[in-house]
């Protein structure tokens, strides 16, 4: 149910029951293009086209100049790698990315939410899947990211989520708790405090649903 709520807010699926609302508005009633334009969604399995680098980067702002892109491309931890290809920015990313790591793909997706400069950020488990290396140099690029937006991740592993300004667990599609995590953490037979005390909150299928509100 963690991403059917991404995909909620994106207006991806339409809630059979009940509201969602923003800073009080119903999304319903906002414009799509205009609810989107405020959104950056960077998934776990990263969406590239066919193109170059530069390409996928300014897909996140239409008319974006080269100097924009290497920017975002910096604070996104992806400007070393691009430069050092031969092509560098015209560097073809293959269908879907195949060209590039898992690391090098996210870190494209996250430089094009850069790019996009958005209020909203859903991150959803967006280093999962990449190895400890990757995780480290995407996690620094992430923590940039979320600064000054409200910031929605979703993630299954501790370190992640600990400094949310407000945890959400959910289980069977249910929100079973909320709160901070030292809150969370001191419920006697809590949920949350038995998945960290299991060490559930480090293996893949176990997930906890966050909001970050920084800056």
């Amino acid at each position: 149910g963690k991403s059917t709520i991404a995909n909620l807010l994106l207006r991806f699926y339409h809630p059979t029951n009940g509201t969602i609302y923003l800073d009080g508005t119903d999304i319903s009633s906002i414009p799509l293009n205009t609810l989107r334009q405020q959104i950056a969604y960077v998934p776990q399995e990263v969406i590239l086209f066919a193109g170059s680098i530069a390409e996928n980067i300014a897909y996140g702002k239409i008319g974006a100049t080269q100097q924009e892109i290497e920017e975002a491309a910096k604070k996104a931890n992806a400007y070393d790698f691009i430069q050092s290809f031969p092509d560098t920015w015209q560097t073809l990313v293959g269908e879907r990315g195949i060209q590039l790591s898992g690391g090098q793909r996210q870190r494209i997706a996250i430089a094009r939410a850069v790019l996009k400069n958005p209020r909203i950020l859903i991150l959803d488990e967006a280093t999962s899947s990449l190895d400890s290396n990757s995780e480290q140099v995407v996690q620094d690029a992430l923590d940039k990211l979320m600064v000054g937006r409200t910031s929605i991740v979703i993630a299954h592993r501790l370190s992640t989520i600990r400094d949310a300004d407000k945890i959400v667990v959910l289980h069977q599609g249910e929100i079973v708790e909320q709160g901070k995590h030292e809150a969370l953490n001191r419920i006697e037979n809590g949920y949350y405090a038995q998945l960290i005390q299991s060490g559930s909150m480090q293996r893949e299928e176990q997930s906890a649903f966050d909001m970050k509100e920084l800056g």
